[in-house]
């Protein structure tokens, strides 16, 4: 059976490619900041607009301050989708469409790996910690202005 080293090798190349990946997933990403307006409370938070900022995201944060958030942006809109691989914190996604109309809020759990989707098309979603819309009366419908 000469196959056998072969796929001994392939899996040893494949384990070590697996292990360097994910290294550099947890290499420092810089964001940008955004200023938005959430019922007259402005917010200062992190702004993920590239692919890479969006796929780190808030991955590998042990927490996150009362106030703070990322906004993630997309273009072309899209009906967007989140999940929390490598997220530590709960939170809680609120969908923003072209108009900063907020369309849907939903959790999301730590380290679930269920995508969670916004209902229409959006150019935005705001990640902040699970129970913040609902602690400052934030609802479906809400506008949110942004200030890049």
């Amino acid at each position: 059976m000469k196959l056998l080293p072969v796929i001994r090798n392939l899996l040893l190349i494949s384990a070590v490619a697996l292990a360097a990946c994910q290294s550099l997933a947890q290499e420092p990403v810089e964001f940008a900041q955004a200023t938005i307006v959430i019922n007259e409370k402005p917010l200062t938070v992190e702004f993920a607009k590239t692919q890479m900022q969006r796929a780190r995201g808030l991955m590998f944060r042990k927490s996150l301050c009362d106030d703070c958030g990322m906004l993630f942006y997309f273009s072309p809109a899209r009906k967007a989708s989140m999940w929390m691989k490598n997220t530590y914190v709960a939170l809680d996604v609120a969908f923003i469409d072209r108009n900063g109309v907020i369309t849907d809020i939903k959790p999301l759990m730590p380290q679930d790996l269920t995508s969670v989707g916004a209902s229409k098309v959006v150019t935005y979603a705001l990640e902040m910690n699970q129970g913040w819309f609902a602690a400052n009366n934030v609802r479906v419908g809400d506008q949110i202005s942004v200030n890049l």
